[in-house]
């Protein structure tokens, strides 16, 4: 195809994306409750979207299951551009590691459009826990086994997996109490019921700052700007603890590939705004937009990540 033909196929293209804009609406899915970091995630990029595509978008939560139910309603749409689910490392890397049954395929039943934050993990503590950073809990736990407990959202949440992972790379062993979801569990550490918490930083950052909690450490590259003074883990030589947390975007298998770039480039552009970042990094939430390729590798290497964790921790859920 020569340079010309090129250039009018590319203007075609857009004009359809563009007819398929002002007709539609677009349906952005949060397989999880309103009020936490996916769900605040996905209203934040919302409104820019909508600027972007010039059609409303309208944000649905379709809670349970972990996330399997939203993401399971997603995967039956159709494939047209007009529904997206916020995927995050809980729907499309632990429970495909934990479930034996779930109502959607990770990989087929998807296509990936774009990585919309990475979402730092936290190591905190109740502060009458006598350790102030990561090398006291690990001498501590070693001192104590068994006697220190750790809560997590409920069996095969990333806490849970989270916590595992700390526990196969120091060797140590921590009482497992899952909970009924994050807020009783985060209630009971604050309340010294338990001791221990692998969170995402945008939860636990309110209290961490109000000194209700003691961050020993933070998954990320460097040091995060919202908590200068906590190390990483990777300070700590715990490299394999190190990788944050992620929501995205995917797409119903099928969904022309057309359609997913204009998607990917409406999402990167918005995540490019002062006001979006500004709301975003407030939460301890890093804004990414890459490409579909790019976080279809991600997704990939999460799930085999996760099935090791569950095979050294023996997680098996029904």
């Amino acid at each position: 195809m020569d340079r010309r033909s090129w250039l009018v196929a590319g203007a075609a293209s857009c004009l359809s994306g563009l007819n398929w804009a002002q007709a539609r609406p677009l349906r952005l899915v949060v397989p999880f409750p309103p009020g936490g970091a996916t769900d605040i995630t996905a209203r934040a990029v919302s409104e820019g979207l909508a600027r972007q595509l010039g059609v409303p978008v309208v944000v649905e939560n379709r809670a349970g299951a972990g996330g399997s139910l939203g993401m399971a309603e997603v995967a039956r749409a159709a494939a047209d551009g007009t529904t997206l689910g916020v995927a995050t490392l809980s729907t499309h890397g632990v429970n495909p590691a934990v479930y034996q049954k779930l109502p959607y395929d990770p990989l087929k039943d998807f296509v990936p459009v774009t990585e919309l934050v990475k979402a730092p993990g936290v190591l905190v503590v109740n502060p009458a826990l006598p350790v102030t950073n990561v090398s006291e809990l690990v001498r501590h736990l070693k001192a104590n086994p068994g006697r220190v407990s750790y809560a997590s959202p409920g069996n095969g949440t990333i806490g849970h997996m989270w916590a595992e992972l700390f526990k196969s790379t120091t060797g140590t062993f921590m009482l497992h109490i899952p909970y009924r979801g994050a807020g009783p569990a985060l209630q009971d550490l604050l309340g010294g019921q338990v001791g221990v918490y692998f969170d995402q930083v945008a939860s636990s950052l309110p209290h961490i700052q109000a000194g209700r909690l003691r961050a020993l450490a933070v998954s990320w590259s460097q040091r995060l700007d919202v908590l200068p003074q906590v190390p990483t883990y990777a300070e700590a030589a715990l490299f394999a603890n190190n990788d944050p947390s992620w929501f995205g975007l995917v797409a119903p298998a099928g969904t022309p590939s057309a359609t997913v770039a204009r998607l990917q480039a409406a999402v990167a552009q918005t995540l490019k705004e002062p006001a979006v970042r500004a709301r975003l990094t407030a939460q301890g939430l890093y804004p990414s937009g890459s490409l579909p390729d790019e976080f279809g590798a991600l997704l990939r290497k999460e799930i085999d990540k996760m099935r090791r964790i569950s095979r050294f921790a023996n997680i098996r859920l029904d």
